[in-house]
């Protein structure tokens, strides 16, 4: 007799695809404001850049839109959200870019796999986590090992992971919230 662990689904409307691009949209819209938030507020204490490094402010909206409106919405949000940021500021730089499109990407579209399972939402988020820096991690590997790149330090990978651990750690504690609440005001209109 063999073991097997079976993921239950809890029943959650599917949404629109109207509902799902907007999702997205907004998405995006937060994953280059709140950067850029931080950045400013890095910039006002003498921080510069760290405060995001830090908080990982562009991770929050992408995780938060896979729960929400699943891995369509969460996908595109971690895969433009970057880019998006990019064009308007600058930031992420060039040699992080196609990593943190890819990583975010992940993100997003693990969430959004989850976002029906019966899961404890902080274990969605976690899992959600690890999935995108494997893939990031990876993405780096190849670039080093496979493409001969030297623009990106194997050591940035538990470099992000240690500088970002605040970041990790408010995601924790933020995303769990920010879905209970919308999970129960959609609940009450009802």
């Amino acid at each position: 007799m063999t073991n097997t662990m079976i993921l239950r689904t809890m029943e959650k409307p599917r949404l629109s695809v109207k509902v799902q691009t907007l999702a997205a949209i907004a998405a995006v819209a937060g994953a280059v404001a709140l950067p850029q938030i931080f950045h400013a507020l890095g910039a006002a204490f003498g921080a510069g850049t760290a405060l995001g490094e830090t908080f990982l402010p562009m991770h929050l909206p992408i995780l938060l839109v896979g729960l929400l409106a699943g891995p369509y919405a969460g996908a595109a949000a971690g895969l433009f959200g970057p880019l998006v940021s990019f064009a308007l500021s600058g930031m992420p730089g060039i040699a992080m870019l196609p990593f943190m499109m890819l990583e975010l990407c992940v993100y997003g579209l693990t969430a959004g796999l989850l976002r029906n399972v019966k899961l404890p939402v902080i274990m969605k988020v976690l899992i959600a986590q690890i999935a995108g820096r494997v893939i990031r991690a990876a993405a780096v590997l190849f670039a080093i090992y496979g493409l001969g790149s030297n623009s990106v330090p194997l050591a940035s990978v538990w470099m992000s992971i240690g500088t970002g651990i605040y970041g990790i750690l408010l995601q924790w504690a933020l995303l769990p919230v920010i879905v209970h609440l919308v999970e129960r005001m959609k609940n009450e209109e009802r």
